[in-house]
């Protein structure tokens, strides 16, 4: 046994060994290997769908949460248009109402002037009687027969002319 045949044998032995190592690599990776990245890829994939739906999710409930927010703001347009309009009313009927009753007071107080005016006028007509009798009573007692004759036809003359 020569030195070439020892030379083939470790040319061979590596050959041999390199291919039971590819073989031992080819085999784990399969094994092992190519299942943990085939698990490892499912599990990405899954969690990047995950991440998507939740993004969806987000999406869908930014734009109904956008949809409410303006159906609010017209609720509140409405509701200040309803608030300026019902304030608007009733403005005006406390202004009616105001009107009515001091329309109210002042026929009243006009009443009640007419009644002062004809108490002071009833009043002043008797306070002129009771002076203008006394006053008569205070001249008939100094009066002779022919002035007293005088003034009663007189006045016997005038009611007759208004009355006529």
């Amino acid at each position: 046994m020569n030195d070439a045949f020892y030379e083939q044998l470790a040319t061979w032995s590596q050959v041999v060994a390199s291919l039971l190592f590819i073989v031992v690599m080819v085999i784990l990776w399969r094994k092992y290997v190519a299942p943990a990245v085939i698990a490892s890829q499912a599990r990405k994939n899954a969690e990047l769908a995950d991440s998507e739906a939740r993004r969806d999710a987000a999406r869908a409930q930014t734009e109904v949460g956008q949809r409410e927010i303006a159906t609010a703001e017209n609720d509140a347009r409405a509701i200040r248009a309803r608030a300026a309009a019902d304030a608007t009313a009733t403005r005006e009927r406390m202004l009616r109402e105001a009107q009515t009753e001091g329309e109210r007071l002042v026929r009243n107080a006009e009443g009640e002037l007419e009644r002062g005016r004809a108490a002071a006028r009833g009043y002043l007509r008797s306070d002129l009687l009771e002076k203008a009798m006394q006053i008569a009573r205070d001249a008939s007692a100094h009066l002779d027969d022919t002035t007293n004759r005088r003034l009663v036809f007189d006045a016997v003359e005038t009611a007759e002319r208004g009355n006529a």
